[in-house]
């Protein structure tokens, strides 16, 4: 499941005692002489401890076994483990080495000259740089130099749509906007809720925005704001994404209930599954969700595609947004042979063997040669998907609200909420983000 800078809890739900266990047993000593000095011959790596933490554990053994200088690792609990970071970065107690989300999570770091440019180490070894697929590499980029190295699987944003549900319809699943807007007449027609979503989590609302704003003028209106500020949400776009967004509550494509619907409590997941709603848009997590949930679904009634373009809308519809995936990054205070553990323990993350062990775990790798290895997935046809749908994409755009610095997440999902609840007229929603 999605484990994002704003809502890691629901990666961590039910690992809160196990978690507090770790941090007690593992923390108290990690880094106490600062980066670079957590001993003579130990560099610190700090992990977000999840259900995939074994496969960092796996390649910390592997490492441990060809280098001169050991990996300390620490799982710090998902629920504390942003705000653990950002106060202990430029303390002695930060990590070598640590887990993020790329974008706006490093931001702050890069700006006071605290992570390791990676492009000297990628030009040195291109081995390094051609073992990611570009999309993903460059998504957790900052002012486009690179200060991480993908190290888990890919968490694209996709249509998922209820099999069962659109065979008792006779329908198909979409490829245009047209076909969205005749779905939704379809659907409610049945007294089935086109798409399911879950309004008391604006995230899941976001991903929609972020979907719009894509197809309408392309990967580059975000990055112009991340780049410009502020006044960059004027663009179109933007606009038109809001209009979008208002016409499809208008014509009941959410139903009537969804300010009342949940994600963290698989409000919307079993509402989806159980064949009241037919068509989910959510990080590709929502496999595992249902597999874990509703199994039988899972197998057999879970069906996916890919968000349409949009009538005279100028972005590639092979675009992606969504969360590319997690990262290393390397503190800029190591040297010498320090900084070159560290950096020979991030490529781990592009060998076959740490891609296996993503695969085993149920993760899609983000390495360009995994493609290959993805039938050892618990479900192929889906991991191809997911694997082909990023390769293919132009540009894989972070979540907007893990791709800006933190402080603009509250006023950000405020904005959304607000305009998927009809608070805000799309032209009150631009204001509105000018206005962050």
């Amino acid at each position: 499941m999605r484990i994002p800078r704003s809502r890691s809890s629901l990666r961590a739900t039910g690992l809160a005692a196990a978690a507090a266990l770790v941090l007690g047993g593992t923390l108290s000593g990690c880094g106490s002489s600062g980066p670079g000095g957590s001993g003579s011959g130990e560099i610190s790596v700090w992990v977000y401890q999840d259900p995939s933490t074994k496969v960092q554990r796996q390649v910390v053994e592997r490492f441990n076994k060809t280098s001169k200088i050991k990996v300390k690792l620490t799982q710090v609990p998902g629920d504390g483990y942003s705000d653990k970071l950002r106060t202990s970065m430029g303390t002695p107690n930060a990590p070598d080495v640590f887990f993020n989300w790329g974008g706006g999570s490093i931001s702050e770091f890069v700006e006071k000259d605290m992570l390791l440019d990676l492009d000297p180490a990628m030009k040195k070894d291109p081995s390094l740089r051609k073992g990611f697929i570009p999309s993903i590499l460059d998504a957790g980029a900052v002012d486009g130099k690179h200060y991480g190295i993908p190290m888990r699987g890919m968490q694209p944003v996709i249509l998922f749509y209820n099999k069962d549900v659109f065979k008792k319809a006779g329908a198909e699943p979409p490829t245009s906007w047209n076909d969205i807007l005749k779905l939704i007449g379809t659907f409610k027609g049945k007294g089935v809720t086109p798409f399911v979503v879950a309004g008391t989590d604006p995230w899941t609302e976001l991903m929609w925005v972020e979907y719009l704003v894509d197809r309408y003028g392309g990967a580059g209106v975000f990055k112009k704001i991340q780049s410009e500020g502020k006044d960059a949400w004027g663009d179109p776009a933007v606009l038109k994404a809001a209009q979008a967004v208002k016409d499809l509550v208008d014509r009941g494509a959410f139903g009537k209930n969804y300010k009342s619907v949940n994600y963290t409590a698989d409000g919307a997941s079993t509402y989806f599954a159980k064949g009241k709603a037919a068509m989910h848009l959510m990080g590709s997590w929502e496999y595992a969700n249902q597999k874990t949930n509703q199994p039988a679904f899972a197998k057999s009634g879970l069906g996916w595609t890919t968000f349409p373009a949009v009538p005279g809308g100028t972005g590639d519809p092979k675009n992606v947004v969504g969360n590319p995936t997690n990262y290393w990054s390397i503190s800029g205070k190591l040297k010498g042979k320090k900084q070159q553990a560290a950096i020979d323990f991030v490529k781990f993350a592009a060998k076959q063997d740490y891609a296996k062990a993503l695969i085993a775990n149920g993760d899609v790798p983000t390495t360009s040669d995994a493609s290959s290895l993805l039938n050892g997935h618990e479900n192929p046809t889906y991991a191809k998907f997911q694997y082909d749908m990023v390769r293919a994409a132009p540009d894989f755009t972070l979540s907007w609200d893990q791709a800006l610095p933190a402080k603009y997440t509250p006023p950000l999902h405020t904005n959304v909420q607000k305009l998927f609840n009809g608070q805000l007229s799309p032209a009150a929603f631009v204001d509105a983000m000018k206005g962050m």
